[in-house]
């Protein structure tokens, strides 16, 4: 048998009416949405924040409202912030590998040019293999 309550109503053991403001964002086949939503934040509170925000943002604070809890379930002290800290060490430690990254190649960028400017004019009957058996060539 199929029930037309969406998994709100069916956690809170109601009748689901037909302007339900939860059954677009928990459906019937993943009780385990609004499971963590409720268990968080409660359904009245869920419900009070939904009527507050524009109807086609619901989607996506539902989104956010269940990434929160499942985060805060799991880590109960830190919650999503913990995740958002990795995040921004991640950044830091890629912008701080690309600094150093950036300065190595000024640094073989300078060297090959203060090479070249020191460097004798090769002589034309010199093959282009001689060339690249120069020590001071990087690929």
């Amino acid at each position: 048998m199929i029930s037309g309550r969406c998994a709100a109503c069916k956690n809170q053991r109601r009748k689901c009416p037909s302007d339900c403001i939860f059954s677009p964002y928990f459906p019937p086949n993943d009780p385990e949405r609004f499971a963590c939503v409720h268990r968080i934040y409660g359904s009245s509170n869920v419900g009070k924040m939904l009527q507050q925000i524009p109807v086609h943002m619901r989607a996506q604070a539902v989104d956010t409202l269940y990434f929160e809890a499942r985060c805060r379930i799991e880590d109960p002290v830190y919650g999503c912030v913990k995740l958002i800290s990795q995040l921004h060490q991640n950044l830091h430690d890629t912008e701080s590998e690309l600094a150093r990254v950036q300065a190595l190649i000024a640094f073989h960028k300078l060297q090959i040019t203060q090479v070249e400017l020191h460097q004798p004019t090769l002589d034309a009957s010199q093959s282009s293999i001689e060339q690249f058996q120069n020590p001071w060539f990087i690929n």
